[in-house]
């Protein structure tokens, strides 16, 4: 069995910014921080480059101009949005965004949670998102996510998580209660669809820690 490869983390926002050199004291910036920004680079060259930059040269920009060159626009609908998740670990630090389909301009990202699931996330992505289009008055654009699950729990108006609730993710569980009920007193009219990884790619909103 191979060794795996080191790796490097630039933390530009969380809560100490700089480079480490592991993952378990990267955690310990971004764990619950609001809008951690971080991304993982192979060399320590590389991350100290990256930590002088801003963050979104090196995830927005970079990350649209290779996907665009992929996806074929004669099946995606322009008119959407894509939303996902990562999780590091299950369970782990989990965080959530949306992004224009096309463009990849990020419209929202909630996170990172310690102590959560892809799952959890991708379902709070689909809510966030119907919830945000439903509060412009907007109908008619259409939403893609690659979870089956997500879609599923928001077809049923109920999250079925092995989960456990503690303390550490006490904030997620509230975040849950407040996506049922919204979905229980609202109805989503616009389309949410299935984002087909193997044909198209992955999807927009992928973090690409993969």
């Amino acid at each position: 069995m191979s060794a795996k490869k080191k790796k490097y983390y630039v933390v530009w926002q969380g809560v100490n910014p700089g480079i480490y050199d592991n993952w378990t004291e990267t955690q310990l910036q971004i764990a619950g921080y609001p809008g951690a920004k971080y991304k993982s680079f192979k060399t320590q060259a590389e991350a100290e480059s990256a930590y002088s930059d801003n963050y979104e040269d090196h995830t927005v920009k970079k990350e649209n101009k290779a996907f665009l060159q992929e996806f074929d626009k004669t099946v995606i609908i322009e008119d959407s949005i894509s939303v996902d998740a990562a999780c590091s670990g299950n369970p782990g630090v989990m965080e959530y965004r949306g992004v224009v389909t096309y463009t990849g301009v990020e419209i929202f990202r909630q996170g990172p949670f310690s102590f959560g699931t892809n799952n959890i996330g991708e379902f709070l992505a689909l809510v966030h998102a119907a919830a945000q289009l439903k509060k412009e008055g907007n109908t008619k654009t259409t939403i893609y996510t690659d979870s089956r699950t997500g879609m599923a729990w928001v077809r049923n108006k109920k999250v079925k998580t092995m989960l456990k609730r503690k303390k550490s993710n006490e904030i997620l569980f509230e975040m849950l209660l407040r996506a049922e009920n919204w979905l229980k007193n609202n109805t989503i009219e616009n389309p949410i669809i299935k984002w087909e990884t193997k044909l198209w790619g992955e999807i927009p909103a992928d973090f690409g820690r993969k």
